[in-house]
């Protein structure tokens, strides 16, 4: 019998893979959206500046993953700072979407772009992890039980975005649910802000972590909230 996160992985991997492909081409492109789409492009932009400028400047020599890569944004800048990145999506149709773009030149970095779990141990130990926006669709003790695993491989810090329990997020996980079950994107699970902290207080995987920077970004239809976990 599968768990909650597996049954979720599937339905994210069929949803993003067959129904939103095209739709998540031109997002994450420069290609004209509607303005509700647009709000979600400017808070994506901002939120992986964010993300990024929460890591060295500097990543010459680093290992980073970047879980849930999407189309590889995050991954080419962090490679154009000398990262060694390693980007994994469950996606198979994001993956070639992402080795279409990518720069041929870039630098001493480099991209391994790979389909799969971000929580395989077969990708080895890494120095800074990052997942934007890739573990929102999943429940708040599967996000923690998720990353502590990841934890256990990184030495550095663990950057990574939730959706926050606000009224406004809350109004529209209501509304998706008119959709035609067909039209649904896999539902975002808000958390809030407190119990998020306590579970990770909680997990003995984090007993040598602690919590660092946190940052919402609210931008239209996009709001996600950036959390930042160091190693002590």
């Amino acid at each position: 019998m599968m768990s909650s996160y597996e049954e979720r992985r599937v339905e994210i991997e069929t949803y993003f893979d067959r129904t939103a492909a095209d739709a998540w081409s031109r997002l994450t492109s420069d290609a004209p959206v509607s303005r509700v789409r647009a709000t979600v492009r400017a808070g994506r932009d901002r939120m992986r500046a964010t993300l990024l400028g929460w890591l060295p400047a500097d990543l010459s020599g680093r290992r980073l993953l970047d879980a849930g890569c999407g189309t590889g944004a995050l991954a080419v800048e962090a490679a154009r700072r000398g990262a060694r990145v390693v980007a994994i999506d469950v996606a198979p149709t994001l993956i070639s979407l992402a080795q279409e773009r990518s720069p041929k030149d870039l630098g001493v970095g480099s991209i391994e772009f790979l389909v799969g779990d971000m929580s395989d141990p077969a990708l080895g130990q890494f120095d800074h992890v990052v997942a934007m926006d890739s573990v929102i669709h999943y429940q708040a003790a599967d996000v923690v039980t998720l990353l502590a695993g990841v934890a256990a491989r990184t030495t550095g810090s663990i950057l990574f975005t939730y959706a926050p329990r606000t009224p406004a997020l809350a109004v529209m996980h209501a509304v998706g649910r008119f959709f035609p079950r067909g039209d649904r994107s896999p539902a975002i699970e808000p958390v809030a802000e407190r119990r998020l902290h306590r579970l990770v207080a909680e997990h003995p995987g984090f007993a040598d972590w602690r919590i660092g920077r946190t940052q919402r970004i609210a931008r239209g239809f996009y709001t996600s909230q950036a959390l930042e976990l160091v190693r002590q």
